[in-house]
């Protein structure tokens, strides 16, 4: 089966006081369709920047991301927007959302960017709410909900193009350990339907949902280690 992500030879730098500052040294980095992986390290370590790359946010210095098996060397700005928009769903730390607009259509936001109008769209965004649990909030505003419920919201909305990958960013940097504990459940949940999830947390409680920890130190990464907490298996 083809890798949902392979990293080969990536390195990025930025530049820094007149100088180069290496963020990211000849990573390789394989992620198989169906696994989900926990991406650590400290501040500065160069782990989001990872995550960037993986996510076809940033274009790598050096080396070559794999996608599903087709890289995005030499993909140009839209190319990559068609490639993130079909493959790849993004939840972040804080949820993004439009706080005038309802839940519902907050989830339906990323159809505007189809090539083609999509006709059951309305249908389309009540199953993704539904299948996080809030089809009884569609037409609730962001202010309205809950800081676990809101993000629930950000992943309904990442699943409506059914990408393969999601790609989460410290998704429970913003909420309490009871509310984070339930998302964690979400994003295993949906890992087990098939998605491939790739996080990036600093937290041991949340990365042991995962079954893969890829460590990340001074731009370098380290071996894998399997999740050490049974929380992946038993719940």
């Amino acid at each position: 089966m083809t890798a949902a992500v392979q990293c080969i030879n990536l390195s990025h730098s930025f530049p820094m006081a007149g100088e180069h500052f290496q963020v990211l040294k000849n990573i390789d980095l394989t992620i198989e369709q169906g696994e989900m992986v926990a991406i650590m390290g400290p501040s500065g370590s160069g782990k989001s920047t990872l995550m960037n790359q993986i996510g076809c946010l940033m274009t790598p210095e050096q080396g070559e991301v794999k996608i599903l098996g087709q890289s995005t060397l030499g993909m140009g700005k839209d190319a990559l927007a068609t490639l993130r928009r079909d493959r790849i769903g993004f939840v972040f730390q804080q949820f993004n959302l439009l706080s005038r607009t309802s839940a519902l259509d907050n989830v339906k936001m990323p159809l505007m960017y189809a090539d083609s109008p999509v006709k059951n769209a309305h249908q389309l965004g009540v199953q993704c709410l539904e299948s996080v649990g809030l089809g009884d909030r569609l037409s609730n505003h962001p202010s309205q909900l809950s800081g676990g419920q809101q993000q629930r919201v950000a992943i309904a909305r990442a699943l409506i193009h059914q990408p393969n990958i999601i790609l989460a960013d410290e998704p429970t940097g913003a909420l309490d350990s009871h509310t984070s504990g339930d998302i964690m459940k979400l994003f295993r949940e949906l890992n087990k339907q098939g998605k491939t999830v790739v996080l990036v947390t600093h937290e041991d409680e949340v990365a042991a949902y995962a079954d893969r920890i890829v460590m990340v130190r001074d731009g370098e990464l380290q071996p894998s280690s399997p999740a050490q907490n049974a929380v992946s298996e038993g719940q």
